[in-house]
């Protein structure tokens, strides 16, 4: 550093200070700049989980709204010949419905199912080219939830909890294990569809958590990050001088007060200033080749799943720890024709189908898939019954259920091909192997290495974890 930037980088630091009310007439700034700490630890640096973990890193699909899985994912034969009938009292008692009252009638699905693959899995033509990569999923048709609507639920899947205010499942994994880079975010969320999650900010949120844990939201149009460019008239050099001022002074508090959300201060601005150049470079698609692109179907400049499912190959090839990605658009109650199971049903999974089954070929041809964790599903199932309010309408639909659903997982420690659960004939509950939603959330921590009842953090003299006081890893989906 020549005299001239050590003196205007003293005079940028003695700026900061004065502006903090620092009085500088009987301290002088060198004293104060000797008196500051070392450089506190990285909160994001990588760490050791509890034991071993088959998967590094994870990618999580979320179809916001909650795809139909009996239209996709679970055959139902004799639903479909006892369509239009009266749905038996017997499974409506004691039960509420978002939109539907009364006496409904049952609804088999207008989708046509085939086998596939060598594990011989029913699978709805709606997915033709999830119907080539049917071997590597592993598939769970007992999940069952305890909220009906769509936020609650959303949120209970991804904070263990239905009301606000918890930390959400990527903040839980970057706190336990940090990231792999010290130049991107160890938490990256992508949106699609033009519509925030059902839970908003909350569902990848930090919680009670140090802020520097929440979901980093980046866009594949325009600046990939709000407000990490510069502003006008501040050129790199003068931002670096402004942050190490400003680190000065950080350090010097979190010295004092010893307060958390300090040291992730001082972690996000430097974050940011690398993020300056290397998030523009990992989220530049066009540098993909002609045939990468084809195969998800990804348009430079667009804002697609399509788009997003290739970023995430490229943020955990360069060592993001968990991305999530929300695409909006599969709440299926056949209201209109985009949100009936029949046409509406196949337009709406053709911006899906291929962009994620390509995801899931890519990641295996680059030896991604062996050790990272991609998970598929929405936040509840869909009724076995018309939805209420279409019962006179040519349109079909599915009213919100959280008795029985089906997701799916694919990588890093579950067994290719594999289905557990089942629901009874007719789709209306779980008939074997339950699981309940921190069934599910205590599995993913477990694949990541973690005890769930030991990933904690004291907060207002409780500990608290994701799967709050329940939850059990359900072993059998663990290669």
């Amino acid at each position: 550093m020549n005299p001239f930037q050590n003196h205007l980088q003293n005079q940028t630091r003695r700026h900061f200070l004065q502006g903090a009310g620092v009085g500088l007439g009987s301290i002088a700034l060198s004293s104060l700049l000797e008196a500051a700490p070392k450089k506190p630890a990285n909160p994001l640096a990588e760490k050791k989980s509890h034991f071993p973990g088959k998967a590094k890193r994870v990618i999580y699909l979320h179809m916001t709204g909650s795809p139909p899985n009996l239209d996709l994912f679970d055959y139902k034969p004799t639903l479909n010949e006892r369509h239009g009938e009266d749905c038996p009292q017997s499974f409506l008692e004691g039960k509420r419905f978002a939109f539907t009252s009364g006496t409904p009638t049952l609804l088999g699905t207008p989708q046509k199912f085939r086998q596939v693959g060598d594990s011989g899995t029913w699978m709805s033509d709606a997915l033709p080219h999830l119907q080539t990569v049917a071997d590597d999923l592993c598939y769970v048709h007992s999940l069952h939830s305890d909220q009906f609507n769509h936020a609650p639920a959303e949120l209970l899947v991804y904070t263990g909890s239905p009301q606000t205010g918890r930390p959400s499942l990527g903040s839980w994994v970057t706190y336990g294990l940090g990231t792999e880079s010290q130049n991107l975010p160890g938490f990256v969320v992508l949106i699609s569809s033009g519509v925030q999650p059902n839970g908003g900010s909350n569902s990848f949120g930090s919680g009670f958590l140090p802020s520097v844990y929440q979901g980093v939201q980046c866009r594949s149009q325009g600046d990939p990050v709000l407000y990490v460019s510069n502003p006008p008239g501040m050129d790199r050099s003068v931002r670096r001088m402004s942050l190490d001022a400003m680190r000065d002074l950080n350090e010097m508090q979190a010295a004092e007060l010893g307060h958390p959300e300090t040291l992730t201060r001082i972690a996000q601005y430097e974050l940011a200033f690398r993020m300056q150049v290397a998030v523009p470079e990992v989220m530049d698609i066009t540098k993909e080749p002609k045939h990468v692109l084809e195969s998800y179907g990804a348009e430079p400049g667009a804002s697609s799943l399509a788009n997003n499912c290739l970023l995430a190959r490229r943020l955990v090839e360069s060592g993001v720890r968990f991305v999530q990605l929300f695409d909006w658009g599969w709440d299926f109650h056949g209201t209109g024709a985009a949100t009936g199971i029949g046409d509406g049903l196949v337009d709406k999974c053709a911006t899906m189908d291929k962009p994620v089954a390509a995801l899931i070929n890519d990641l295996k041809q680059r030896g991604l898939l062996e050790d990272t964790l991609v998970v598929w599903g929405g936040e509840f199932g869909r009724t076995p019954f018309r939805e209420g309010r279409t019962a006179n309408s040519k349109i079909l639909g599915r009213d919100h259920y959280p008795d029985c659903f089906t997701m799916w997982m694919a990588g890093a420690g579950v067994k290719g091909g594999f289905h557990y659960g089942q629901t009874d004939e007719l789709g209306f509950g779980v008939a074997e192997n339950p699981v309940h939603v921190h069934d599910f959330q205590a599995t993913l921590l477990h694949l990541l290495g973690f005890d769930h009842e030991q990933l904690t953090y004291r907060f207002q003299g409780r500990d608290f974890r994701l799967t709050d006081v329940h939850g059990h890893v359900v072993k059998d989906l663990l290669s």
